[in-house]
């Protein structure tokens, strides 16, 4: 698995042995951002339920400014932090514009305060539907997002959700049982 575009592509990200993360595959990734554009470039993101970080770490080599990343799991969060400092690194970025949070995704809150102008949030299929809920909630509550700001959700393709206080504004990808796809989130009201 590598960093499909940017400062830093070509740059592989390590990921914990026997680990059950499903990691955002790169044909992904190359959708999302080839539609994103421009507009990651000198941004502010969150990446939630974190990783190896791959949102996030594309994100900063297409040209964010500073971020965070959110990640529970002790083995996984050392990968986080050593991809970080490899893709910060090639893409010749300070790191002291990046943080790593360890802690629950539903709770934790980073240094740098929002709201962030994109936030990404991809959570183990399995627990989605119970905690989408709360997420969505937490976001806007906690000021971790404003009008602004998007939210892209990975989900399996045959789940369709609504929240309130959000609209989803976009999806890519093929509505197949258990296949990766992403929306795009904007809050309704600050």
């Amino acid at each position: 698995m590598r960093i499909s575009g940017g400062k830093a592509k070509g740059i592989k990200l390590r990921v914990p042995k026997g680990s059950l993360l499903r990691p955002a595959a790169e044909p992904v990734r190359e959708r999302l951002f080839s539609s994103l554009g421009d507009l990651v470039k000198g941004t502010t993101f969150l990446d939630l339920f974190a990783g190896t970080g791959s949102y996030g770490l594309e994100t900063l080599s297409r040209g964010a400014e500073k971020g965070a990343f959110i990640e529970h799991d002790a083995k996984t969060l050392s990968c986080l932090r050593q991809n970080l400092a490899d893709v910060c690194k090639s893409a010749k970025v300070s790191l002291e514009n990046f943080e790593v949070v360890s802690g629950d995704a539903l709770r934790a809150t980073p240094r740098q305060s929002g709201p962030f102008e994109i936030i990404f949030a991809d959570p183990p299929y399995p627990i989605l539907m119970k905690i989408a809920p709360k997420l969505f909630t937490r976001i806007l509550e906690d000021g971790l997002a404003d009008k602004k700001s998007v939210l892209i959700l990975e989900l399996p393709g045959e789940i369709k959700l609504d929240a309130e206080g959000w609209q989803c504004e976009r999806r890519w990808g093929k509505a197949r049982k258990g296949a990766p796809t992403l929306a795009l989130f904007r809050p309704t009201s600050d």
